[in-house]
């Protein structure tokens, strides 16, 4: 054992007193750990974004402009159950006004994995239960709960630092989709570390150009998203938004889940009938709390809403 620290400690692996790091957790508290990481994703936040192209096979591709941007971001656990935790994010502007952002689903040992193809395109993945043995799938969700991207990875937790990773393809993301043609898919490497203030979410990003003959690499980006814990003051008025709100939102959540649960594949369109589908979706909300809907007519008319934007 002497010998195994001596060679670890040499490589980096581990500090010269870090020999309580070096022994396995059983997986009950290999778990718990994961659990932990994961639950500590929540809170309130400021965000810098920051993302830049850094290569490109072709000597003559024109690099696009870094992006940058930062905002405050609330991150709340909605379902914390043993093998899956669900938490929502909600931007705040100015403690006036709250946008229902992104969505994260954590779940333990899954196989069900839907992949992104292209064209707002997703097919069921074929996982075995060897595949995701001791592995966590992190689902993420557009503001109007549609699918944006899932991938699988281990929770590390050596020598205190806690971190998961995994890759795969996504959608363009929002701040390329409206104004990038030259490129149909994002092969996202993701890393989240938790940090002393918050966590980290950087990306190693593959910007490819999908077609029948294959993928074609167009340039390659990174990406570090910095969350830093900040006072909850912030953030008064987005928690009186979702305290009205989350009724909703989690039928608007179960609909979606039927939807992909019923089929090996489906495709989303973000526009009918003159309006976008978030837009759609929020205003619907929005009347259902006028009107005291219940569970069962939020369903019906988010059933009916989702229809035209769902592509046979």
């Amino acid at each position: 054992m002497k010998f195994l620290n001596l060679i670890l400690v040499l490589t980096g692996l581990i500090t010269p007193n870090a020999d309580a790091q070096t022994k396995i957790d059983a997986p009950e508290e290999k778990l718990e750990k994961d659990r932990k990481a994961i639950k500590s994703l929540a809170g309130f936040y400021e965000v810098n974004f920051n993302y830049g192209e850094v290569t490109a096979p072709d000597p003559n591709y024109k690099f696009s402009k870094p992006y940058e941007s930062h905002g405050n971001e609330w991150a709340e656990i909605i379902v914390d159950e043993p093998k899956r935790i669900v938490i929502q994010h909600m931007l705040a502007i100015n403690d006036t006004t709250v946008i229902k952002h992104w969505r994260q689903d954590w779940t333990y040992e899954d196989t069900n994995i839907m992949l992104y193809t292209e064209g707002n395109a997703w097919k069921k993945g074929n996982l075995t239960p060897a595949d995701v043995k001791g592995k966590w799938t992190q689902k993420i969700y557009q503001v109007d709960d549609s699918p944006r991207y899932q991938g699988y990875g281990t929770w590390s937790h050596v020598g205190g630092h806690d971190s998961w990773s995994s890759e795969t393809d996504s959608p363009l993301p929002r701040r390329e989709s409206t104004v990038r043609k030259d490129y149909n898919v994002l092969n996202r490497g993701s890393r989240i570390t938790i940090t002393k203030n918050g966590w980290m979410f950087e990306q190693d990003n593959k910007k490819i150009v999908r077609s029948a003959n294959g993928d074609k690499l167009l340039a390659v980006e990174k990406g570090y998203e910095e969350f830093t814990k900040i006072d909850s003051k912030t953030f008064g008025y987005a928690q009186k938004w979702w305290a009205s709100q989350q009724t909703y939102w989690a039928d608007v959540r179960g609909v979606w889940a039927d939807i992909i649960g019923s089929q090996s594949t489906f495709k989303v369109q973000t526009m009918a009938n003159g309006k976008l589908l978030y837009e759609t979706l929020f205003n619907l909300g929005d009347q259902s709390i006028k009107e005291k809907w219940t569970a069962s007519q939020n369903k019906e008319k988010i059933k009916t809403a989702l229809q035209p934007y769902l592509v046979k």
